[in-house]
């Protein structure tokens, strides 16, 4: 079995190219990347749903916009809740991914959270790939691979993280950020 570098923690932006409607445009924060495949949200997807009204003890934490977004296509009818933790130690129920971010048991009493809470953001659904799957689409040149920032897990403007995080790359990959949405318009 080859060897698999992970890239948990970092971000995967959809080219334009990418044609899937679960993935057009989408920037997906991996959870976890191995061997044995690999598992992220898309950070850039909210719904109109709020936190409060499927998990309404989360409601008040929730940072915003205060919507559950939807992860991505796989398990839509479960919840993954990733906050930003400043600082050393997270509290009981929240588990490091990388660097300040993590995932939070939705099972945890929110008050053992909330002091600590940097931001909180609530996932319906998530992205997965099985052993080698995302490899295969990172070499047909679907995904940039670029480095994460805590603000991208609770950006204000998530339906504007695609061009920003692009737009924050160097050299030409910070170009495709001006790429239309339709470029059969032009």
């Amino acid at each position: 079995m080859t060897e698999v570098s992970s890239l948990t923690g970092r971000l995967l932006v959809a080219t334009p190219a990418l044609a899937d409607p679960n993935f057009a445009r989408a920037v997906v924060l991996l959870l976890d990347h191995d061997g044995e495949g690999s598992l992220g949200v898309v950070l850039n997807r909210p719904t109109p749903v709020g936190v409060g009204e499927i998990l309404e003890p989360w409601g008040e934490l929730a940072g915003e916009p205060g919507v559950v977004f939807q992860g991505g296509p796989v398990s839509l009818d479960s919840a993954l809740g990733l906050a930003v933790i400043p600082g050393g130690d997270g509290p009981l129920g929240w588990r490091r991914v990388h660097g300040a971010i993590g995932l939070v048991d939705l099972d945890t009493p929110p008050e053992l959270i909330a002091r600590a809470l940097g931001s909180l953001r609530i996932f319906a659904g998530y992205a997965g790939w099985g052993p080698g799957q995302l490899e295969s689409e990172l070499r047909e040149g679907a995904w940039y691979v670029v480095e994460s920032e805590p603000g991208d897990v609770s950006s204000p403007r998530p339906e504007g993280l695609w061009r920003a995080v692009l737009r924050r790359q160097r050299g030409k990959l910070a170009m495709v950020a001006t790429y239309p949405d339709d470029p059969s318009l032009n």
